[in-house]
């Protein structure tokens, strides 16, 4: 389980990349809410914590134990459904020992090992219908429970990161080019008929927001408010911004952005450090997100390849739909901003991630240098 290593193998570079942006985050999250602030501290100082441990155990010894990780997940789901604790008509968490946190959160990382393993012990038959269908039937539950929360952005970014753990381990064009045939022409009829003012495939309310995306004008007083001052907000920021915990007139101050500190921190960080604050919070998850990569491409066997291509899938597609949602490119959706929007199990889950990650490393770094 646990294995000797060399300090100078260790990914550094990652590390420091990780610090840098989630500490742009802590700074805009107390510019946002100076409340929550100590505790978006607290979930780096654990996180940090919980990574650099993770990093020194085999990753392999814990992959084990793939199904297990499954159940558990499924469990923490299905408590949420019978136990979770409710708040703004959505319920997400889950509150033991008087600690709450989100498990579809560690869904995104619990999901990941397993489909890891799975298909690292099944790659012969990677390809075959009846494996295919057994790992489709598989991911149901758990998107399904998540979606039901409801979080339907948060079951996208699931299935997104299924999908290229899947393409990583080795799932054949033919069937990708079939399934892009059937799937691009299903998801435009699909976009039509959700629009249609009797249809009933999506929620009133995510029938507006797409609504209120396609014509912003026509719903600028109502869904559209909050992204409408978002964009308004980053472009006030011009280049250099207003500076963080100014207390002149900005959006961020005559709170028109509610609850900025999340969903919308990219707002606080294009306001207050402008356009070169924005492009410094985009280049380093971009940095995070080829780091990763890299990892995958030289990682000792299939799984640490499918776990880190993972990562990368999971914070790069994160961070392109919460700044596009921002910057009003995508519909309003509830995406945090990864290891910069608050939020303590999103930023300990992408942590436990990423320690996985810098083991990983570790040991890709043993295998090509010995």
């Amino acid at each position: 389980m646990l294995k000797r290593y060399r300090i100078r193998d260790y990914d550094f570079k990652l590390i420091l990349l990780l610090v840098a942006v989630t500490v742009i985050g802590i700074l805009s999250i107390g510019s946002a809410e100076p409340e929550v602030q100590n505790k978006q501290i607290l979930g780096f100082v654990m996180g940090m914590f919980i990574m650099i441990v993770l990093s020194f155990f085999d990753y392999s010894f814990f992959l084990r134990f793939h199904w297990i990780i499954y159940a558990v997940n499924i469990v923490f789901l299905l408590m949420v459904v019978a136990f979770g604790k409710e708040v703004n008509n959505a319920k997400r968490w889950l509150e033991i020992g008087g600690i709450r946190f989100q498990p579809s959160e560690l869904s995104k990382i619990m999901l990941t090992m397993f489909y890891a393993q799975y298909i690292m012990k099944h790659w012969e038959k990677l390809n075959t219908i009846k494996n295919m269908a057994f790992m489709l039937l598989l991911l149901l539950p758990p998107l399904y429970l998540i979606y039901d929360q409801p979080d339907m952005s948060t079951s996208i970014v699931v299935a997104m990161v299924f999908c290229v753990v899947w393409y990583v381990g080795g799932l054949s064009y033919k069937f990708i080019f079939g399934t892009l045939a059937i799937a691009v022409p299903a998801a435009i009829i699909f976009f039509v008929m959700v629009l249609q003012p009797d249809q009933t495939l999506i929620n009133e309310y995510q029938q507006k927001r797409i609504l209120a995306w396609l014509e912003p004008e026509k719903y600028a007083q109502t869904v559209a408010y909050q992204q409408t001052n978002a964009m308004m907000a980053i472009g006030s920021g011009q280049l250099w911004g207003k500076g963080l915990n100014n207390t002149m007139l900005s959006v961020k101050n005559g709170n028109f952005v509610s609850e900025p500190e999340t969903d919308f921190i990219f707002t606080i960080v294009g306001e207050e450090m402008g356009f070169a604050g924005g492009c410094t919070v985009v280049i380093l998850l971009f940095l995070i997100t080829l780091e990763c990569l890299n990892v995958a491409r030289k990682a000792k066997d299939l799984a640490g390849t499918c776990i880190a291509s993972g990562m990368a899938a999971l914070v790069g597609f994160q961070s392109f739909v919460n700044i596009a949602v921002a910057t009003g490119m995508l519909p309003n959706t509830g995406v945090p901003l990864p290891f910069v929007s608050y939020g303590l199990t999103s930023l300990v889950s992408l942590y436990i991630g990423m320690g996985i990650v810098l083991n990983i490393r570790l040991q890709c770094v043993r295998k090509y240098n010995n």
